[in-house]
């Protein structure tokens, strides 16, 4: 506990120089989030490097760390390796000490840390150079994006070229957001000091742009709605055993599970075996948010008997032909619609208490594989997967979520569109 206690005291000492603004110190910051039709993975911009220049980054919620390709035309004159044994490496988690046995260049240095940047769309880890830079996002006071704020010296790590296998083409890395103390929102809290919070708002189409704030709210989306006045809290869980592709010996999980105890369709409790619900010692079951899956996965026979019950509430509507991943299919015209999508029965995560769930309506649990059909965008996940329940991203389109990292709380507003907004609406137009 000491050790830990005395690596936050350094990382807040390094990190308190790393401010470079000498102007304004922002309240919170704000990045774009866009959808890639292909790969259906969301990605964020931030501007790094001097000269700065804008990357792209896929967004790994529970990834560990901001990683980025050093490979491929990574020029700055900020770029600064992490020596090996330094206190930059402890904070990281640093594999160790490396050398490189070709010219100096960014990724490529002696006796600097080594870390392990992961890829979880194509389940890859490998081995990466730990370095600083500069790092500059959007200041905001949460309705609308204003002067830059500049960290100095934001630590993250260089991979090879190939890592970028299976990410969309167009980016350059991943911006891991999990609980570690130097993903970007513990950096960044720490750098401009504020609250360690962070909300994510993801898009719902291609053609639309959600965002990312670092900070406290508000978070106002036109017309002049406050987001964050409609969140109900549950408590994040830690899994005592670590989910990533790549872990050192008991380390605890860095994604973000929640409590869910049972799971309603139509207001009726679906039956199931509830164990596969809690995690148990060996760091198995629970439930999990991610933006890695696509579409929410359960446990083969959890997915069954939600399967089961939401086709039992509207068994006088006739399937149509299945579309893989998916179980079940219908013709959106006999579903009909409302302001929350198609009219379907909902379902409901329910958290620690009845009165605490997460209620999924039908924009968020059917999706169109073509014009005319509307599938159930829930997949099977195998009958014995490390996680029973994986929240994927189409459940989380037009929802504010919020993670309170001092508290271990998430904030969640369930579908935004039952308050006549959506996570497109934010004005993204810059005041001075």
């Amino acid at each position: 506990m000491a050790m830990a206690s005395s690596l936050s005291i350094l990382l807040l000492l390094f990190l308190s120089f790393s401010f470079s603004s000498a102007a304004q110190r922002p309240k919170a910051l704000v990045a774009p989030v866009t959808k890639d039709f292909t790969t259906l993975q969301y990605l964020t911009v931030f501007s790094q490097r001097t000269p700065l220049i804008p990357i792209h980054l896929v967004v790994d919620l529970g990834g560990r760390h901001l990683w980025v390709d050093c490979d491929s035309n990574y020029i700055s004159s900020t770029y600064r390796p992490a020596p090996c044994r330094s206190a930059l490496c402890s904070l990281a988690d640093s594999d160790g000490c490396g050398d490189c046995f070709s010219p100096p260049r960014p990724g490529c240095n002696n006796n600097t840390c080594g870390v392990s940047p992961y890829n979880p769309f194509i389940s890859t880890s490998t081995s990466g150079e730990l370095a600083t830079d500069v790092l500059s996002l959007s200041s905001t006071t949460g309705s609308n994006p204003s002067f830059l704020a500049t960290a100095s010296k934001f630590l993250f790590s260089c991979a090879p070229s190939f890592l970028l296998r299976g990410l969309a083409s167009n980016s350059t890395g991943i911006a891991g957001l999990g609980k570690t103390r130097v993903a970007p929102p513990s950096q960044l809290s720490s750098i401009f000091s504020f609250k360690r919070k962070f909300a994510l708002c993801l898009p719902s189409s291609p053609s639309s742009t959600g965002l990312l704030f670092f900070g406290d709210g508000p978070y106002k989306l036109l017309p002049n709605i406050d987001a964050s006045q409609s969140l109900i809290y549950t408590r994040l869980i830690t899994n005592p055993v670590s989910t990533a592709g790549s872990f050192k010996q008991g380390e605890p999980s860095y994604e973000y599970f929640i409590g869910v105890t049972s799971i309603k369709v139509n207001d009726k409790v679906v039956p199931i075996n509830t164990t596969l619900l809690s995690i148990d010692d060996n760091g198995v079951g629970g439930t999990k948010i991610s933006t890695v899956n696509p579409y929410t996965v359960l446990e083969t026979s959890i997915y069954k008997a939600v399967l089961n019950a939401f086709t039992s509430a509207i068994s006088g509507i006739k399937p149509v032909k299945t579309v893989s991943p998916f179980g079940v299919c219908y013709n959106a015209s006999d579903l009909g619609s409302t302001r929350v999508g198609a009219a379907v029965p909902a379902i409901d995560l329910v958290l620690e208490s009845e009165s605490v769930y997460w209620r999924i309506f039908g924009a968020n649990s059917m999706v169109a594989v073509t014009e005319q059909v509307l599938c159930l965008a829930f997949v099977d996940g195998g009958e014995r997967p490390r996680t029973s329940v994986v929240v994927g991203g189409y459940q989380l389109e037009d929802n504010l979520l919020q993670f309170d990292l001092a508290t271990s709380r998430l904030g969640f507003s369930s579908s935004l569109l039952f308050r006549q907004t959506t996570c497109a609406n934010f004005n993204f137009t810059s005041v001075a």
